[in-house]
């Protein structure tokens, strides 16, 4: 593959990633992003849902990016929390595909439900079966949804849907929605966490 066509198919792959959590808000909810990137995800959330809100990004390039996007982004390091955030000041907070570059899991998540009602979270599975098959190969994997080679990941989790929802019940977060899907951006319902290549969850605090 060529790098144009790796980076054509990672653009349609994000495009795809926006769209399914996009379908979780309501028009003109206050969003907050973690890990955003050059804000594109908010970008698109602000043209398809009207939604408002800010990026938090630690990488100067990307805070410029986001500036470049029109997105209202802070600098700052979500390892350490969210101090600055007030409880429940925001409607949804978003972490797109970024939880795996993540030291502070359980921080990060508890501290999402507590800005906000509702946490979206999506995540590459490292239990689907080609992840499974390379490294029964003896090799790890390399797929649409974990696209680097182990020596320049910037992965630092490798975690998949059952060690999710197990952290998560210890944790007493509510799931109420989740979806996989394989690499081909088709829904799973059987046996996700075999057949599932990208995850999205839909999280809340239980009752």
């Amino acid at each position: 593959m060529t790098e144009y066509e790796r980076r054509a198919r990672a653009e349609q792959r994000e495009r795809f990633d926006f769209a399914v959590i996009a379908n979780w808000l309501s028009p003109g909810e206050r969003v907050l992003d973690l890990g955003c990137g050059d804000g594109r995800l908010l970008r698109y959330l602000g043209e398809t849902r009207d939604v408002t809100g800010y990026g938090v990004e630690i990488d100067h390039d990307s805070v410029l990016g986001c500036i470049r996007n029109g997105v209202d982004v802070i600098q700052m390091n979500i390892e350490s929390g969210l101090q600055g955030f007030e409880d429940n000041s925001f409607d949804h907070v978003v972490i797109s595909q970024a939880l795996q570059t993540m030291h502070t899991t359980e921080r990060i998540l508890t501290e999402m439900l507590r800005v906000a009602a509702e946490a979206v979270v999506s995540f590459p599975n490292f239990a689907y079966r080609a992840n499974r098959a390379a490294i029964a190969d003896g090799h790890m994997p390399v797929s649409e949804d974990l696209p680097y080679d182990w020596f320049d990941t910037p992965n630092v989790r490798f975690f998949t849907i059952v060690d999710f929802e197990d952290l998560c019940a210890r944790l007493e977060i509510e799931v109420r929605e989740r979806l996989a899907f394989d690499e081909a951006g088709k829904e799973v319902a059987d046996d996700p966490n075999l057949n599932g290549s990208l995850a999205f969850y839909r999280l809340g605090r239980k009752p």
